[in-house]
């Protein structure tokens, strides 16, 4: 009986020690996967950050566009009223 108790105690004890490699083993995975995942996150914050900056740019450049635009408008109406001020001359 005695023989049978240890060899009872000795699975009990060998299928306890196997989850507890595997368990090891899954929180190694998980420390790899933690890591890895920071990293990304590391790396997309850096490429949000980049786009940010783009779009600040792009808005600025919008902007300017738009003055420019409004600014070739005035110089096409003073070139067209000075053509037409020629005209009217007969130049």
């Amino acid at each position: 009986m005695t023989n049978t108790t240890q060899s009872v105690d000795l699975e009990t004890i060998e299928r306890l020690a196997e989850k507890v490699r595997a368990l090891v083993g899954l929180l190694e995975r998980t420390r790899t996967e933690l890591v890895q995942t920071t990293e990304d996150n590391g790396k997309l914050m850096q490429e949000v950050e980049a786009l940010r900056k783009q779009l600040a740019t792009a808005q600025t450049d919008g902007a300017e566009v738009k003055t420019l635009l409004a600014e070739r408008e005035q110089v096409r109406i003073r070139v067209s009223e000075m053509v037409d001020q020629l005209d009217a001359i007969g130049l």
